[in-house]
């Protein structure tokens, strides 16, 4: 049994991976709508405060160190990049950047002091192939991949491994919303002609927090119906 953290974890793809891994692990659990649970904390993530006390909170709960970092939360604005506010670009690059950054750098010591750790960002195909009318979004997540990259090779010797998951168009309450012809629309540029299920996501997750997976680490996972190789 491990002790994971999950941040973004109150709906879609986080509380796919939340409800799969509490099944075997003991998860702490953390979004930003308010719900009466022990292993739950709101808070805002943009805030480093907030930061500094979830971490605090979720030791607590477990009355031990983290094993495990899943950094699900992200937010993304559609807007071209001439209209996008100075408050949207600190917001969007606080929360899908700065956040993981941040609640990495408090995890890794322990991690490195037990030899073991798994750390796993969600990422966005958008950060993979681009998107437009999406600038940031999708530069923050290709900088979260670059991140990535570095920070896996700074813990490798520390058996700690650090990945990330890039998921295409996922069928979440975010899509659900979508008219019938955007719908139709992703599903024509999709190669497979469908939403990718969050339980992929999630399971994707449960495979590479164990030690069975111990050899991937620095990669950049796609899962996305095919929607990163072409149309």
């Amino acid at each position: 049994m491990k002790n994971i953290l999950i941040t973004g974890a109150s709906s879609g793809i986080g509380e796919s991976i939340s409800n799969l891994l509490s099944k075997e692990n003991d998860v702490f659990l953390t979004g930003r709508r308010k719900k009466a649970e022990i292993n739950y904390y709101s808070c805002d993530l943009i805030d480093g405060f907030a930061i500094e006390e979830l971490v605090k909170k979720a030791k607590e709960y477990f009355n031990s160190d983290i094993d495990v970092l899943i950094n699900c939360a992200g937010q993304y604005i559609y807007k071209p990049v001439e209209k996008m506010t100075i408050d949207e670009v600190s917001y969007l690059t606080d929360l899908n950047f700065k956040a993981p950054y941040i609640l990495s750098s408090y995890l890794i010591p322990s991690m490195k002091k037990k030899k073991w750790g798994r750390i796993i960002n969600i990422g966005s195909i958008s950060g993979v192939v681009g998107e437009a009318n999406a600038s940031l979004y999708s530069g923050l997540k290709a900088g979260l991949g670059g991140f990535t990259k570095a920070l896996a090779l700074e813990c490798a010797q520390y058996n700690i491994t650090v990945n990330q998951i890039n998921p295409g168009w996922v069928k979440t309450p975010l899509t659900d919303v979508l008219s019938e012809e955007e719908k139709r629309e992703i599903i024509d540029v999709t190669p497979q002609k469908r939403f990718v299920e969050p339980i992929e996501v999630a399971k994707l997750c449960e495979y590479l927090i164990t030690d069975d997976a111990k050899s991937i680490t620095g990669q950049n996972i796609n899962i996305c119906a095919g929607l990163s190789i072409g149309c």
